[in-house]
């Protein structure tokens, strides 16, 4: 049996009620692939028998599973690598030459997946900034409770170092654990991660100096969209930099912030007054 057409429009619209993220018709290969496994926990034949057991019985763990498992979790190191020379090479000169000495900055990986963007990050900043376990805090991010809890760990498989992780940074930064390699412990020191929903009120955070939201706006719609950059921005500091993904820009979306063109990357910066 095949994911029916009530199951997958069920299944739609929970995805959009609890993270505006929209499932456009077509994805129904995705829906099969990505609830296959919890249908099988359950010993049930095929998805839309799955499905039709939670619709009719709800509950919170399995509608925040079937939520978690249909956000895109795709991450790797240094991934399109411009945003992070970007990093070191002209954003934190700024923002260091604008505070105090002993100010600290704050730094937020929304939908971070399973940490090696925030863990990107602190590695760069351990190896150019003096006292950059002192000086800077990453805040980590992410729906999923699965990944948000990967990132606390800090462990990551040796298919995920492979994926775009320079050998000398494994070495300065990880250690051996059993099949796995895990971040030192003072990077993790540096990254608290915690559940964030970016389509509901965003909990108190910040304010930021910087913001990676990348790869993120991409599944929304329009006035989702509008609205996630408005609360991002509310929690940034004036002179702050925002770093979407490649495929995304604050141009016809929102315009309370300026692009600026960063070596071979972009960023965006709040306008004052807006």
């Amino acid at each position: 049996m095949t994911l029916t057409a009530t199951s997958f429009d069920w299944v739609r619209a929970l995805v959009h009620k609890e993270s505006a993220i929209v499932l456009q018709p077509g994805k129904e290969y995705l829906v099969e692939a990505r609830l296959l496994p919890m249908a099988r926990e359950r010993g049930l034949p095929d998805v839309s028998h799955f499905v039709e057991t939670v619709r009719h019985r709800p509950d919170p763990d399995s509608t925040r599973r079937i939520v978690e498992a249909l956000t895109t979790n795709e991450t790797s190191w240094f991934r399109d690598g411009d945003p992070f020379t970007a990093l070191t090479s002209t954003v934190m000169p700024a923002l260091l030459a604008a505070r105090g000495p002993n100010e600290r900055l704050q730094i937020w990986s929304a939908a971070c997946s399973s940490g090696q963007e925030p863990y990107t990050i602190a590695m760069l900043l351990q190896d150019s900034l003096p006292n950059a376990t002192s000086r800077v805090s990453i805040t980590a991010t992410d729906l999923s409770r699965e990944m948000v809890a990967r990132t606390r760990a800090g462990r990551f498989s040796q298919l995920e170092i492979n994926r775009g992780l320079p050998a000398p940074m494994l070495v300065r930064h990880f250690t051996r654990a059993g099949n796995e390699w895990e971040v030192a412990a003072p990077l993790r020191r540096m990254v608290t991660a915690s559940e964030c929903n970016l389509a509901a009120p965003l909990p108190r955070m910040g304010p930021f100096d910087v913001v990676y939201l990348r790869n993120v706006l991409i599944y929304f719609d329009l006035p989702t969209k509008q609205t996630i950059l408005r609360r991002v921005r509310e929690l940034m500091r004036p002179d702050s930099w925002l770093f979407l993904g490649a495929a995304e820009t604050t141009l016809g979306v929102d315009d309370s912030w300026e692009r600026v063109v960063v070596g071979r990357s972009s960023a965006y910066r709040p306008l004052k007054g807006k």
